[in-house]
């Protein structure tokens, strides 16, 4: 869309004066992309700022990862939120959703329950849009058994399936 033109020129325009691009700008960057469906120029970005010092954040790297979701690019996704870690840097709820989506549209249900699993292990609490992704994965891999399990489960936790689940 136009908005990610203009967040686009915006950041090439900062550096044509000299003005140094900041977390914050290329945040802004990458998130635009990501909402304009341009993952390989959200992926240019990332590479782009850590090539000149720039340390990601959490909210760069959900954008990233929400970009290769948005994408299809499950491994892609699946190689930052691994990075990511590396760094040291923690996922929260919205990272994992992003990459559990990820594994969704990429027909990985094994790698999308696994990151449901560490993402519990890490004392993060799935919501309604987890549940929905992992559910949705189960099934798509034919794992009816395991999406059943993962609805009861989401109840019990007291969270109320919507459309979507179903």
């Amino acid at each position: 869309g136009g908005r990610t033109g203009t967040a686009i020129d915006l950041l090439s325009e900062m550096k044509g004066r000299g003005i140094e691009p900041d977390v914050i700008t290329y945040n802004a960057a990458i998130s635009a992309c990501e909402k304009g469906s341009r993952t390989d120029t959200a992926l240019d970005l990332l590479t782009e700022m850590k090539g000149r010092g720039i340390e990601p954040d959490v909210i760069t790297y959900n954008a990233a990862i929400s970009s290769c979701e948005k994408g299809g690019r499950a491994d892609t996704a699946l190689d930052l939120l691994a990075e990511m870690k590396e760094r040291g840097l923690e996922p929260d709820v919205i990272t994992y959703n992003a990459a559990i989506s990820a594994c969704e549209k990429g027909g990985r249900p094994d790698t999308a329950l696994d990151l449901l699993d560490e993402m519990k292990g890490r004392g993060l609490e799935p919501n309604v849009i987890t549940y929905n992704a992992a559910i949705s994965s189960c099934e798509k891999g034919g794992r009816a058994d395991t999406a059943l399990d993962l609805l009861a489960e989401m109840k019990e936790r007291g969270l109320e399936p919507d459309v979507i689940t179903y």
